[in-house]
């Protein structure tokens, strides 16, 4: 799997790289996007949330987000 470190990237980077990954991607690949910043949960959640996407979120460490997103 893919993983995108955007560890200390602030908004809108992160969404940004994601985005290119996810038009990279091919339906049932996934991706990871690593994030220190709670603002790219949300912002990444609401970008993607009419795209044929899922995502996973999960705070691994206290302040570190994986954002897991698999093509649909």
């Amino acid at each position: 799997m893919k993983k995108i470190d955007c560890l200390g990237d602030m908004c809108p980077i992160p969404v940004l790289l994601a985005q290119k990954a996810y038009d990279e991607s091919s339906p049932g690949e996934s991706f990871m996007l690593v994030s220190d910043h709670s603002c790219v949960v949300e912002s990444v959640q609401d970008h993607f949330k009419s795209k044929s996407v899922s995502l996973s979120v999960d705070e691994v460490m206290n302040g570190i987000w994986e954002i897991t997103f698999t093509m649909k």
